[in-house]
């Protein structure tokens, strides 16, 4: 059965998130967003506030929180910008959640405790560009010599590409095994002859970073490995079912703020003698608009819920992605239409709010692969 409340540090956590991305994030958001600047120094402090690890063990540099937390915070930030909250997502639900399930003593100890404290940023290399939706079809390929894999290939739309530090990278080892063959390798940028690429020009989320990456004869030692052998894929797909849990968040505080943008804007704009929001039109979008967020909310806490009780929670995390993405969509372009004319300018910021939330029906799964992956499990367990 599923239930939640809110502890005292869940509220805690809120208000601390939402003072912070207020004074921190939201001064900057739209000039970030229009040349592409990376947020270095709101990376930095989210670290300090223990963002950037928030589910990770305090052994190993954590907050040691639940998923609700961690929805909870990721809100809080997306609603202000969500360029900041996928950075925030990636580091904490890809790499961190990796590196301690999967990690040895030693890799959580030279790689997790520096990510979790918010020292070096991750990043996630699965995507290909022949590998998208479809990952067991990795053409980056890596071959053991002696007691070192020489890494190849090339990935693609890598989140946090040109800023990591660390880059958690999927590679074919025994083609003939399929995805049974596939390993994952801990990078890091240093290691010569890895390149990310420049930054895409991209529609939204403008302020992170994405780009490709060339491997190029990467030799890494075979203490590299992360969860062994041919784990690769089984790392890929259980951190993309957490992942999903936080992308589910992004999206949701995406659709919350552009909501409270699109309220605060029908009180104060005046039409035909009285303000918008008085008029019976505009009513019903904002009644429509708070029915899709509040039901994303309850999926992505369902979703997180599950996954703090050490439930099965995939069919969840994907149900909360679908529904909350779709939400930021849609919500982001009724707010847009509330504002009229000044809702398509920067100044009033749902236009960016549209933008950025495009990509939440995209990335970690897109919303045809999110059905495919509900109606699985459906038929699975019924």
């Amino acid at each position: 059965m599923f239930s939640y409340q809110f502890s005292e540090t869940h509220e805690m956590i809120r208000q601390t998130a939402r003072e912070f991305a207020q004074s921190e994030i939201a001064p900057s958001a739209i000039e970030r967003d229009e040349h592409s600047t990376f947020p270095t120094e709101i990376v930095k402090k989210m670290g300090e506030l223990g963002f950037m690890g928030m589910m990770v063990s305090p052994e190993y540099g954590g907050s040691g929180l639940d998923a609700v937390s961690y929805v909870i915070a990721m809100e809080e930030i997306s609603k202000v910008d969500a360029s900041c909250g996928v950075i925030m997502s990636v580091n904490n639900s890809l790499v961190c959640w990796g590196l301690e399930t999967f990690g040895t003593p030693e890799q959580k100890e030279r790689y997790l405790k520096p990510l979790a404290m918010g020292e070096k940023l991750g990043a996630f290399c699965l995507s290909e560009p022949e590998a998208g939706s479809d990952a067991t079809h990795q053409h980056t390929n890596a071959k053991q010599d002696g007691d070192h894999w020489v890494i190849d290939g090339m990935k693609n739309w890598i989140t946090n590409g040109t800023s990591a530090d660390i880059y958690l990278v999927f590679a074919q080892t025994d083609r003939e095994k399929r995805h049974k063959g596939i390993t994952c390798f801990i990078v890091e940028r240093t290691a010569e002859g890895f390149a990310p690429g420049k930054k895409e020009d991209k529609l939204g989320i403008r302020s992170s970073d994405t780009c490709s990456i060339a491997l190029s004869n990467v030799r890494v030692h075979q203490d590299a490995v992360l969860g062994g052998v041919g784990g690769g894929f089984k790392i890929a797909m259980e951190s993309l079912n957490g992942g999903r849990i936080g992308i589910a968040a992004q999206a949701l505080g995406i659709a919350q703020g552009a909501f409270e943008r699109a309220v605060a804007y029908s009180k104060e704009r005046v039409a035909f003698g009285k303000p918008i929001s008085e008029l019976q039109a505009i009513q019903f979008k904002l009644a429509d608009m708070s029915v899709k967020t509040e039901a994303a909310r309850l999926l992505t806490l369902r979703a997180a819920v599950l996954k703090d009780n050490h439930e099965n929670y995939v069919k969840e995390a994907a149900m909360a992605k679908l529904s909350a993405s779709k939400a930021a969509v849609e919500v982001a372009l009724e707010a847009i239409q509330v504002h009229g004319g000044y809702g398509y300018v920067r100044e009033y910021q749902v236009e960016r709010m549209l933008r950025d939330a495009k990509i939440t029906e995209i990335y970690e799964g897109t919303s045809e692969i999110q059905h495919i992956v509900i109606s699985r499990e459906l038929l699975k367990n019924m």
